[in-house]
C-alpha cells in the first residue's frame, strides 16, 4: 500500500476522537519560513522525504507559487503524530500566506482552525503582516504558539553572541505579548501570553530543520550554551538530530493548542450567534458526534471534473456521502456526493466526517466562501470579514470576442475561490472589472486566466479605487417621477462614525436583519427610532424610512430600495462606490395605479434627489491608502524619505538599529505604481520593504477637480462633475 493512503487510513481513524484532534494554521510575514516549516510537518508523516524537507515546499503546489517562491493560497494536509506520552494525535494543518495582498487566505483560515503557529524571523523580528495575521487570529479566539526561525541568520550575520541572541528573543516575545494584552480574549490573556518556562515558544532553523524550546532543552539533555557552539560551528546536523524540527513544533501544538471539544465552547459564541440552547447551539458548543451537521465553508476549490469543492470545518455531527444539508443562504437542500480529506494538492475521499475536523465536501452546487450548512435550518454563521479591501482594478477583455462567455464564466469561479476579488461587469462599456488587493493579486489572477483557464485576455493599466462620501447634512428635496404622479421627499446626513466603525469590523453587515439588526446599530450609535425603520443596508450606506403614514410604499418597496442601492454603487461625483451615506425619507406621495408607479417612475425618482441633496451636502473623494514600512542602511536614509514624500507619502516613525533605520509611513495608493524600481535606485537594492492597507482618506482638495475629471473620461462621462440642480426637477 503506498504512503498516502496508509496516512489516508491513519487519518480516517483519528477523526473520531476530539480531544486528540488539533487545528493549526501557520501563520507569518513574507518570506519568514512558513512553507519550509510546513514541509519538516509532512515529512514527518512520511509523504516527503526528509532531506528534500525545506526544498520541496510541498504545500506550495500552485505553478505560480513554485515560479514565484511565495505562498498565495491556503493550502490544507491533515496528518497523524504519535507524541512521547504515546498518545496518537491528528493534526489539520492549513499553511497560509504571508503577502499581504493574500490576507483575504489568512482571515478564512483562522475561522477553520483553533490554535496558529506564528513564524518570527528573528533578524527582521515582528513584521506588519505578522501583527495583522496575529490580530486576525486573536479576534476569532484562535490560540497562539511561537517559532523564532532563521536563528542561525544572528550569528551567520549579526555575528550576535549568545546574550546578544537572548535579548532578540526576548524583543519577539515582547512584541507577541503586547499584541496578545492589546487583542486577545479577555478571559484568555495571562493564558496564552508567550512564556519560554511555560513551553509555548521555541526557536530553531526550519531550513536546517532543528528547533529548540524550554521542554526539549531539559527533554534531550542541550543547554543554550551547546545549542550556540553547534550553531557557530555549523554542525546543524547534529542539532536535527538531538532536536528535529518537526517532534518540537507538533510537541508544542499537541501540549499548548485545543482540542476542538475544548476550544468550540468559547469560539462558537464568537462565530455564532444563534440560539446557544438551540439543538444546533448544544451540539456546536459540545462538538457533538450524535447532533445535527454543522458546517462551515471556509475555502472554495474548482476542481474541472468535480465543480466546486468546499472546504471548511464541521462542528457538529456526522457528514458522509448522500448526507442533506440546508443553504442558509439559498434556503434550499442539497445532498452532498463525497466527503475528503486534503494531502496538499491531492484529495483523497473518507467514508464519514466527525465534528472538529477540516474537510471538504464534494458535489453542491453554486457555493461561496462564508455559507452555513446544517442538516435543517439554523442561524447562519457571522460572515467572515476581511482585514482590507479591493483597492486596485483593471479593466479586463477577451481578445477573441468568441472567448467572452468562456470569461465570463471563469471570472465566475475564480470570484468564488477569492472573495476578496471584486469582479463587475459595466453593462453600459461592456467591459469587465476586476478588483484586487493589489498589483501582484491581479498579476497572479491574469496568470491564472490566461495559463490555466485558456482565454486570452487583454488588461488595462492599474486603476485605483476611490469612494464617494459627504462632509455635512444636505438639504430636504422632492424628487418627482418623469410622468409627475409620485413624489419624494428625503435628505442626507453622515453616517455617525462609531456606525461607519462597526461595518469596518463586521459587526453589522448588510445580510442582518430585523431585531438582531436594530440591537447592533443602537449599540454602534445610531438613533433608536432611526434603528427602527432601517429599509436597507448597501455597502456601508444605510436607508431610513422616517415617513408616516404614507400609503402605498410597502406596494413600491423593492423600486425604492433598488434606486437607493443604485445611487449607492454609483455616486454623483465619478460613478465610484458611497460610503459612510445616510439617506433619510421623510414623506412621499404615491399614485393609486400601479401602471404609474413602475420601475422607469419610481428609480429616478429617488435616485435623484439623493444625488442632489449629497452634491448640496458637500460630496468628495476618498482614496485608499497604505502603510509602507521600510528597512534600509543609514546611507540610503534620506533618498527614501525624499522618494516617499514625493509620492505624497506621510512620514510616521522613524527608528534605528545597529545600522539599519526602519522607516515607517502612509502613502495614497495611486502613488506607488512602479514604486519597486525606484526604491532599488535609491537604495541600490539594499532596502526592504512592506506595505499593508490603510483604510480610506478625504482626497487632497487640490487634486479633487482633476481626479474627478480623470475618472469621468475614462468611465465615458461628461467630464464636467454634475451640480445639484441637474438632478432637481
Amino acid at each position: 500500500m503506498a504512503r498516502k493512503e496508509v496516512v489516508v487510513e491513519e487519518v480516517a481513524r483519528l477523526m473520531s476522537n476530539p480531544k486528540n484532534i488539533r487545528n493549526m494554521g501557520i501563520v507569518a510575514h513574507v518570506d519568514h519560513g512558513k512553507t519550509t516549516l510546513s514541509d519538516s510537518l509532512v515529512a514527518r508523516a512520511g509523504l516527503i522525504s526528509k532531506e528534500l524537507a525545506g526544498e520541496q515546499r510541498v504545500l506550495d503546489f500552485d505553478p505560480q507559487e513554485q515560479a514565484r517562491g511565495i505562498t498565495i493560497k491556503a493550502a490544507n494536509i491533515s496528518l497523524g503524530f504519535t507524541h512521547v506520552d504515546g498518545q496518537e494525535y491528528l493534526i489539520n494543518l492549513i499553511d497560509t500566506p504571508g503577502h499581504v495582498d493574500f490576507g483575504g487566505h489568512v482571515t478564512r483560515a483562522m475561522r477553520a482552525v483553533d490554535g496558529a503557529v506564528v513564524v518570527v524571523d528573528s533578524v527582521e523580528g515582528i513584521m506588519p503582516q505578522t501583527e495583522t495575521v496575529l490580530r486576525q487570529a486573536l479576534k476569532e479566539k484562535v490560540r497562539p504558539v511561537l517559532f523564532i526561525n532563521k536563528i542561525d541568520r544572528l550569528m551567520n550575520e549579526l555575528k550576535l553572541d549568545a546574550k546578544g541572541m537572548q535579548d532578540k528573543f526576548l524583543k519577539v516575545m515582547m512584541g507577541v505579548n503586547k499584541l496578545i494584552e492589546q487583542y486577545g480574549p479577555e478571559e484568555f490573556k495571562k493564558d496564552w501570553m508567550i512564556e519560554v518556562q511555560k513551553g509555548n515558544v521555541a526557536f530553531g532553523s526550519g531550513f536546517h530543520k532543528w528547533a529548540l524550546s524550554a521542554g526539549t532543552m531539559k527533554k534531550f539533555g542541550i543547554s543554550f550554551k551547546d545549542m550556540y557552539d553547534l550553531c557557530v560551528a555549523e554542525n546543524h546536523k547534529e542539532l536535527q538530530t538531538k532536536a528535529p524540527l518537526d517532534e518540537v513544533i507538533l510537541g508544542m501544538v499537541v501540549e499548548h493548542l485545543p482540542s476542538p471539544d475544548q476550544a468550540q465552547k468559547y469560539r462558537i459564541p464568537v462565530i455564532w450567534h444563534g440560539d446557544k440552547e438551540s439543538v444546533h447551539g448544544k451540539a456546536m458548543l459540545t462538538c457533538d458526534p450524535q447532533g445535527p451537521a454543522t458546517f462551515m465553508i471556509t475555502a472554495i476549490q474548482v476542481d474541472p471534473h468535480a465543480g466546486d469543492v468546499a472546504v471548511g470545518r464541521i462542528y457538529s455531527g456526522k457528514l458522509k456521502k448522500g448526507s442533506e444539508l440546508y443553504l442558509a443562504s439559498q434556503f434550499k437542500s442539497e445532498k452532498i456526493q463525497g466527503v475528503a480529506i486534503y494531502m496538499g494538492p491531492d484529495r483523497v475521499l473518507v467514508n464519514e466526517a466527525m465534528p472538529g475536523n477540516i474537510v471538504a465536501l464534494v458535489g453542491l452546487k453554486e457555493q461561496y466562501a462564508g455559507e452555513t450548512l446544517s442538516e435543517g435550518e439554523m442561524t447562519a454563521f457571522e460572515q467572515i470579514k476581511h482585514h482590507s479591501e479591493p483597492v486596485v482594478t483593471k479593466s479586463i477583455e477577451a481578445k477573441n470576442p468568441r472567448d467572452l462567455a468562456k470569461l465570463v464564466d471563469v471570472l465566475r469561479k475564480i470570484g468564488k475561490e477569492d472573495p476578496t476579488l471584486r469582479v463587475e461587469i459595466n453593462h453600459e462599456t461592456g467591459e469587465h472589472l476586476m478588483s484586487g488587493m493589489g498589483e501582484l493579486h491581479l498579476e497572479i489572477i491574469e496568470y491564472k486566466i490566461k495559463n490555466e483557464r485558456g482565454v486570452d485576455i487583454t488588461t488595462s493599466p492599474p486603476i485605483v479605487v476611490y469612494h464617494e462620501t459627504i462632509v455635512s447634512e444636505g438639504p430636504e428635496l422632492e424628487g418627482k417621477s418623469p410622468n409627475k404622479h409620485n413624489k419624494f421627499k428625503l435628505y442626507v446626513q453622515p453616517l455617525e462614525k462609531s456606525v461607519q466603525e462597526a461595518f469596518v469590523e463586521g459587526k453589522i453587515t448588510a445580510s442582518m436583519k430585523g431585531k438582531d439588526l436594530a440591537d447592533r446599530l443602537i449599540e454602534a450609535g445610531l438613533p433608536r427610532d432611526e434603528a427602527k425603520k432601517v429599509l436597507k443596508i448597501s455597502g456601508e450606506n444605510i436607508f431610513i424610512d422616517a415617513t408616516k403614514g404614507v400609503q402605498y410604499l410597502q406596494d413600491i418597496r423593492e423600486l425604492v430600495v433598488e434606486a437607493f442601492e443604485q445611487a449607492m454603487k454609483s455616486g454623483p461625483l465619478a460613478k465610484e462606490n458611497c460610503v459612510g451615506v445616510k439617506v433619510l425619507l421623510t414623506d412621499a406621495n404615491i399614485h393609486v395605479d400601479p401602471a404609474h408607479r413602475g420601475p422607469a417612475q419610481i428609480i429616478p425618482a429617488i435616485r435623484r434627489p439623493i444625488y442632489a441633496s449629497m452634491l448640496h451636502a458637500g460630496c468628495v473623494l476618498q482614496e485608499p491608502k497604505q502603510k509602507l514600512f521600510v528597512s534600509t542602511p543609514t546611507d540610503y536614509m534620506s533618498g527614501i524619505i525624499n522618494l516617499i514624500q514625493g509620492r505624497r507619502g506621510q512620514v510616521l516613525n522613524m527608528t534605528q538599529e545597529g545600522e539599519a533605520m526602519q522607516i515607517d509611513s502612509k502613502v495614497p495608493v495611486s502613488a506607488m505604481f512602479g514604486f519597486a524600481s525606484e526604491i532599488r535606485g535609491a537604495s541600490q537594492g539594499r532596502a526592504a520593504w512592506y506595505y499593508e492597507y490603510a483604510g480610506y482618506e478625504q482626497l487632497p482638495k487640490s487634486l479633487q477637480n482633476q481626479v474627478i475629471t480623470e475618472i469621468r473620461k475614462r468611465k465615458g462621462e461628461p467630464e464636467t462633475p454634475p451640480t445639484a440642480r441637474d438632478f432637481v426637477d
